[in-house]
């Protein structure tokens, strides 16, 4: 077998060996459907691993970062569609630590979808970092995917009919459907334990993990230099049971209803409430914007099928600049609902829908995209 172009000998022969294996394991794959709770059935193939599972469909637009959605704690419970045609081709890179303990490519430990669904899936991978095929990473987690299905199809039931159920079958393995909406999903994904970053560096911001990505950590650690003390999602910030001495709040992005989080909702109420001296800053993204809202006093709502890729245009409102951001939500903030001494920050140029808010007068923001990229443009960064 020939060896790749820069490779040689028995690691150029090794690598051929592999790729030929995984093409040739898709030649005569498993047959699996994806039905949807009004009975439509898209039959593909599989190429991860041949079990059921059941969520809710969502789809993902971005042309690029597969790898990094799939680990992002936000996308837990989901089956995601991703609407470019071609996926799999610069394969899945190396479970590498970074020098604070993070995955280095990742942005989670695991792969947090329920399932992936493609139009055309290839294992015959190419790039300089990818250690392993998207099938053999999936399968080595137990998750399904399907390939040889009308995405663009699967899209425009979502966008008509708004957020479905659905589950990946294979004939020998028969689920029920599954609601992850009215699953506490932050507690699934939140750390158990309290974890430190770049102890040592100032100031110190307490990190409330409702299912945070690595980057972020890696962005606030590395590039901000502060402290990170990372907390669950449930820590009583009134008791503040651990003496943790914290200079800012940040809370952090994460899946599901936020008004599933009351513990954290109510720490960030006593946070804001604070009399002037004992005020502190506080920033989220995500999820956090929404938590933020939530204990302003205002309201959330389920959106009709969300905005979840990497070209989602926001607007700030301060200055009429819209810049193209990464995204991944399904609930939004009830701008209407603000309360007096909060504003809107940023807004959807697309739907119109909430994109941050900030008050007027005390050091309180936050943000509904991800400025911290991982994947997707880097051009809102300059909030961290």
């Amino acid at each position: 077998k020939r060896s790749r172009r820069g490779q040689t000998g028995k690691q150029g022969e090794n690598s051929a060996k592999i790729r030929k294996t995984e093409v040739d394991t898709i030649k005569e794959p498993t047959i699996a459907t994806l039905e949807l709770t009004d009975g439509t059935l898209f039959s593909g193939y599989s190429f991860g691993a041949n079990k059921s599972m059941a969520g809710e469909v969502v789809f993902n637009t971005g042309m690029v970062g597969y790898p990094e959605a799939l680990t992002d704690p936000s996308y837990a419970g989901q089956i995601l569609v991703l609407t470019f045609p071609l996926i799999g081709n610069y394969g899945v890179p190396s479970d590498d630590i970074d020098e604070i303990g993070l995955s280095k490519n990742f942005e989670s430990s695991k792969i947090h979808i329920k399932g992936l669904v493609v139009a055309t899936y290839t294992s015959d991978h190419s790039h300089w970092a990818s250690q392993r095929s998207l099938g053999t990473w999936l399968r080595e987690h137990g998750v399904p995917a399907i390939y040889g299905v009308d995405t663009r199809a699967i899209t425009k039931v979502i966008r008509e009919s708004g957020a479905v159920l659905g589950k990946i079958n294979y004939p020998d393995d028969q689920i029920d459907f599954y609601n992850p909406n009215i699953t506490n999903l932050v507690s699934e994904v939140s750390t158990k334990e309290v974890k430190v970053y770049g102890e040592g560096q100032r100031p110190r911001i307490l990190v409330y993990d409702m299912g945070i990505k690595n980057n972020i950590i890696r962005y606030l650690v590395q590039v901000n230099k502060v402290c990170c003390i990372v907390v669950p999602f449930e820590y009583p910030l009134e008791e503040n049971p651990e003496k943790i001495e914290y200079e800012g709040l940040f809370l952090s992005n994460g899946p599901g209803d936020p008004a599933m989080c009351t513990t954290t909702i109510a720490s960030v109420n006593w946070a804001i409430s604070r009399p002037k001296e004992e005020i502190k800053p506080i920033f989220g993204i995500c999820l956090g914007n929404q938590i933020l809202s939530l204990a302003s006093g205002a309201k959330t709502f389920k959106m009709k099928y969300g905005n979840r890729g990497a070209n989602q245009p926001a607007i700030d409102l301060r200055t009429g600049r819209c810049y193209i951001t990464p995204q991944n939500h399904g609930y939004a903030v009830d701008q209407k609902a603000l309360k007096a001494d909060w504003k809107p920050l940023f807004l959807n140029a697309n739907d119109f829908t909430n994109e941050g808010i900030i008050h007027t007068t005390k050091p309180f923001f936050s943000a509904q995209f991800h400025p911290e990229a991982a994947g997707g443009p880097m051009d809102t960064a300059f909030l961290f």
